[in-house]
């Protein structure tokens, strides 16, 4: 489950630069393959950039959380 909350956000902006992008190519009807896929790489980079401490703050908390689950504390 939080892999797929880290990834969700990045896999949502590909999917929506690239139905925004089908609908502009629909209503034009250009049909040009780098029109589909440098959006997406666009978006899903500036997401990345934009949510890269979220994610790994996130996955930090799941690795310790983990660790102790394999290894806990004394008093258990």
């Amino acid at each position: 489950m939080t892999g797929l909350l880290v990834v969700m956000p990045l896999l949502g902006a590909g999917l929506l630069v690239g139905v925004i992008v089908a609908l502009f190519q629909a209503v034009t009807q250009i049909r040009e393959m780098t029109l589909t896929f440098i959006p997406k790489i666009l978006a899903v980079v500036a997401v990345l950039i934009w949510l890269l401490p979220w994610m790994i703050s996130t996955m930090v908390a799941y690795t310790l959380e983990m660790f102790q689950w394999i290894n806990p504390p004394a008093g258990y």
